[in-house]
């Protein structure tokens, strides 16, 4: 199959570009951890962390690939990223979809290397942060490290969906109802959802046929749990929706 191209070099500012000394950005992915330490960016600054804000990236930007040496983790601003793997037949597993506030890359900790392709399904900004430094910084801020390994562990959570001999409704109403859950922690509307991936890619990360998520989608829609206009989605029913997901979010 055809690889989006590398991401090109690009400049890089200062974590102050968003005009704040003291307030973190509502995206951060450390700034509960940092705040409830006493931390603000001032503070963090004196500390030497380096935080880079990158891009944008354009839609079909690889922004590392597979095999990549890892040096650093990074926190989607804006825009929304994908990560899958391309086996030796050429055929991809979407592995996960990354929304603002998320880390991409905590995968690549274990061997160095990123185990994955991560690229851009919109225009994208990313907060990347040095592991090497982030992991120094754990060592004098508690909490952080612990902070981390929630990450880690949420990472590791988003799996859930595709594993276990779930139905079609099933797998589909746990990823409607956990990307509802994402974007309401991040501030956004819990049910008025904007899906930035494709039907394609839905399918592949849900271990479906496209045919089967859309037939699935439209009998949502023709029950009265969702409405669907295009990219735009609203949830109409999470009570009933949150029931059906049950069996694979467990709870």
């Amino acid at each position: 199959m055809n690889r989006p191209p590398r991401v090109s070099p690009v400049a890089v500012a200062p974590i102050s570009d968003d005009n704040d000394t003291v307030e973190f950005c509502g995206t951060c992915a450390f700034s509960s951890a940092c705040m409830a330490q006493g931390y603000d960016k001032a503070a963090l600054r004196d500390l030497h962390v380096l935080v880079e804000h990158v891009g944008p990236f354009h839609a079909g930007t690889m922004l590392f690939r597979e095999g990549d040496a890892f040096n650093a983790i990074a926190a989607v601003r804006a825009g929304t990223v994908k990560t899958s793997m391309v086996d030796g037949h050429g055929r991809e597993q979407v592995l996960g979809f990354y929304l603002p506030g998320e880390v991409i890359g905590l995968n690549g900790i274990h061997d160095d290397h990123y185990p994955c392709d991560a690229v851009a399904l919109d225009t994208v900004t990313l907060c990347r942060f040095s592991f090497p430094q982030i992991a120094t910084l754990a060592t004098r801020m508690p909490g952080l490290q612990q902070h981390l390994f929630k990450l880690l562990s949420a990472d590791i959570g988003k799996a859930a969906v595709r594993a276990g001999d779930f139905s079609a409704d099933e797998r589909m109403a746990a990823f409607l109802v956990s990307l509802s859950r994402r974007y309401a922690a991040r501030g956004y509307s819990a049910t008025r959802l904007h899906l930035p991936m494709p039907r394609a890619d839905i399918a592949n990360y849900l271990g479906l046929a496209a045919e089967t998520v859309s037939r699935v989608l439209r009998r949502f829609q023709q029950e009265n749990l969702i409405n669907v206009d295009r990219r735009e989605m609203e949830i109409l029913d999470m009570a009933r929706m949150t029931t059906l997901a049950a069996p694979v979010l467990r709870g």
